[in-house]
């Protein structure tokens, strides 16, 4: 760790000495273990806040400005002294009850900057600092104080003042979703604006040209930055707003028509982490862990009552049109139009249930996951949304009891799902009794829904009123020992180490996108994309394993723009401690026999030992290598875009001595995403530390393997 003279001197204030006041130019810094990353923090000569960043001596963030806008209160931007700086070192190793490997470091340099005006009202502002040597975290802390007891935040303005006009992969700054394609530009041709009017999104609210987090970028140097935010609490979401032309972002929150502002504060306070992930190599972003690293530890203690798994779901076939979620038929709810009465489709019946019951315990799949269940499901289309659902009573033909019994018979384990219609204080006077009823039927993981504008009216799904509300869903779960999977979520932080109950959320443009999106689906470059940025927040419940990829029976005017191979490899390479077979028992059938491919997804692990980044490009293509927890089974699953590409694939992270026996599932010498998806083939063979294979990805494509121990 390297500190200045200055710093050495702060610490001894800090210390004890009798404190002095520091000039505006004092500087301060704190550097990472490993010496590669370096924050520098100093007041300018008007006492403002700045801070900048530097790897391995070359500066990645600029001169960047930290200030605060209230209503009815100065701002706090300036004419700041320092009054003391610790600095300190931390180092621990801890347990992920689940997740992508059993155990993480937490290693990192810390400084703490404690500020106050110089002027009227004395204000005092406390900065954090965190150097890892995967990246860079700050946060502000409003220390409890009789010049500020409250306020409302009107703009968090915090700069990223960054050195060149980098590649960039980002989607617009919506306060309402995260369902967009991502785009790849240059900093100087990013415009959100333009992305305003989506024919396929419900709630979309994008009042500025800015981005959402996380978001990625590569210098021209090399080096591989993103932007993001780690344990979002009592706060609003950041967006970033662009300026084009300097290169530059700054923090831009989600409002609240209804406040006034952006975020409520009652001192003491603090914000969440602004966060800057640094990494010579793509995949290291993947793998780095500083966004979990930045969250408290487990505040709820044994989860044991969540087991990672595969599930299948009555779900699918909704988004094809073969059946609805309502059982009245008085609407399509694939079309969110009105249907002719009479002609129910209803999905969620008795008799369905329990086929895929029988589905998914003979093929080693241990969830279902039922939506349309409950009543009220032909209400929903309207605007007057608020008590639509109450998560207790099923429709008339869907015996719950029955259902329930079937399923403990055959060792499957049920899975709620709960459509909050977005409309989150009716769902918060029902939590008692619909968490209660899930613990009644021993059911210990629910799939929440927000689909829709957020009622009230003036909020936001991103705003931090709803930051509260979901914060309240997981502190409620917690209690009941239930699990969340939550759909039209807030973006994920990293709280899933606080509150492991929080196991995987949606959050992106999903796989359903390719079932009624009218503008051809998502490309095959989407989740090549998807792997470098949504991907670095935490798991994503995106619902692979489609095999009937061209939809003729149902929507043939949709399809999955990939290959059946790359949809085996994405249970690899999409992580989530949950993973759906998202497609229709009926389509994983042959003649009557599983298909041969399932075996794949019937092998394939959801909770690892350890995961590793064997190769990839932002958007362009990605490697992964997991080692299963529970039988330490290796799994590879590769993905590549529009352009096919050849990748030698060697095993030299496999265990010294130890030989396995691979089954490989790769695209056929004719297979193509638009013009021939289905073809695949398998192989066999023995491999060890030693072994080389070359593969071809097809266009659209990918790879899965299988590594069982022998």
């Amino acid at each position: 760790m390297r500190f200045s003279i200055i710093t050495v001197l702060m610490l001894l204030f800090a210390l004890g000495c009798e404190e002095k006041e520091q000039k505006n130019d004092s500087g301060l810094s704190v550097s990472s273990p490993n010496n590669e990353n370096t924050i520098h923090f100093l007041l300018d000569e008007k006492g403002k806040p700045t801070y900048l960043v530097f790897h391995n001596n070359e500066k990645i963030v600029d001169t960047s400005y930290m200030a605060f806008q209230f209503k009815d209160l100065p701002d706090m931007s300036a004419s700041f002294q320092i009054s003391a700086s610790t600095e300190s070192s931390f180092n621990e190793t801890w347990d992920m009850p689940w997740g992508e490997q059993a155990t993480v470091e937490n290693k990192y340099n810390e400084l703490k900057v404690e500020l106050e005006e110089t002027i009227d009202p004395h204000r005092k502002m406390t900065i954090i600092f965190r150097a890892f040597n995967d990246g860079i975290g700050f946060r502000y802390e409003f220390p409890e104080q009789e010049n500020l007891k409250e306020g409302l935040i009107t703009d968090e303005l915090t700069e990223f003042n960054l050195t060149g006009d980098h590649k960039t992969w980002w989607i617009p700054g919506d306060w309402d979703i995260y369902e967009h394609l991502y785009n790849e530009t240059s900093i100087s041709e990013i415009d959100a604006i333009s992305k305003r009017n989506h024919p396929n999104l419900s709630a979309t609210y994008i009042p500025e040209n800015a981005v959402n987090t996380p978001v990625t970028m590569k210098t021209d140097n090399g080096l591989y930055l993103s932007l993001h935010e780690a344990d979002l609490t009592n706060y609003a979401g950041m967006t970033l707003k662009v300026d084009n032309k300097n290169h530059s972002f700054v923090s831009e929150l989600v409002g609240s028509e209804r406040l006034g502002g952006k975020a409520k504060l009652t001192t003491p306070f603090v914000t969440p982490w602004r966060t800057l992930q640094i990494a010579k190599k793509p995949g290291d972003l993947i793998e780095s862990k500083l966004i979990l690293n930045l969250n408290d530890p487990n505040a709820i203690g044994d989860v044991s009552y969540f087991r990672p798994m595969k599930y299948v779901g009555i779900w699918w076939e909704m988004h094809l049109g073969k059946s609805t979620w309502d059982m009245e038929g008085s609407q399509d709810m694939n079309t969110f139009t009105e249907g002719k009465a009479g002609t129910s489709r209803h999905g969620a019946t008795t008799e369905n249930a329990k086929r895929y019951i029988d589905f998914a315990s003979q093929n080693g799949i241990k969830g279902l996951l039922v939506e349309g269940w409950n009543t009220g499901w032909d209400k929903w289309i309207n605007n007057d949304r608020e008590g639509v659902f109450d998560f207790i009573t099923p429709y008339p033909d869907y015996d719950f009891d029955a259902v329930m019994d079937y399923a403990k018979s055959k060792g499957v384990e049920m899975i709620m799902h709960h459509e909050t219609s977005a409309a989150p204080m009716t769902y918060e006077k029902q939590m008692e009794p619909a968490y209660n009823f899930m613990v009644k039927h021993g059911i210990h993981s629910v799939k929440t829904g927000y689909v829709g504008k957020i009622i009230p009216e003036g909020e936001y799904h991103h705003g931090q009123w709803m930051v509260n509300h979901y914060q309240k869903v997981l502190e409620e779960t917690a209690k009941k020992q239930i699990a969340v999977d939550a759909h039209e979520p807030i973006k994920a932080t990293g709280k899933r180490r606080t509150y492991p109950n929080a196991i995987a959320r949606e959050g992106l443009r999903g796989q359903e996108f390719n079932a009624w999106a009218t503008d051809g689906g998502n490309p095959p470059s989407h989740l090549p994309t998807v792997a470098f940025t949504r991907m670095l927040s935490g798991p994503i419940d995106f619902t692979p394993g489609v095999f009937d990829i061209k939809f003729d029976q149902y929507k043939p005017n949709n399809q999955v723009n990939t290959t059946i191979a790359q949809q085996l490899a994405l249970y690899v390479v999409i992580y989530s401690p949950i993973q759906m077979a998202c497609d229709l028992p009926e389509n994983y059938m042959v003649d009557d026999k599983i298909h041969p491919a399932f075996q794949f997804i019937s092998d394939v692990g959801v909770d690892w030992q350890q995961s590793k980044v064997l190769d990839g490009e932002v958007g362009d293509f990605v490697i992964i290598a997991r080692q299963e927890k529970e039988t330490s089974n290796w799994f590879i699953g590769g993905i590549t875009d529009e352009n096919p590409r050849d990748v030698t694939l060697n095993f030299d992270f496999l265990e010294e001595g130890k030989s396995y026996a691979a089954r490989i599932y790769k695209d056929g010498d004719d297979a193509d995403w638009d013009t021939n998806p289905t073809s695949y083939t398998i192989e066999e063979m023995d491999v060890d530390k030693q072994s080389t294979i070359d593969i071809h990805l097809a266009a659209g494509g990918g790879f899965a393997i299988s590594l069982m121990t022998k």
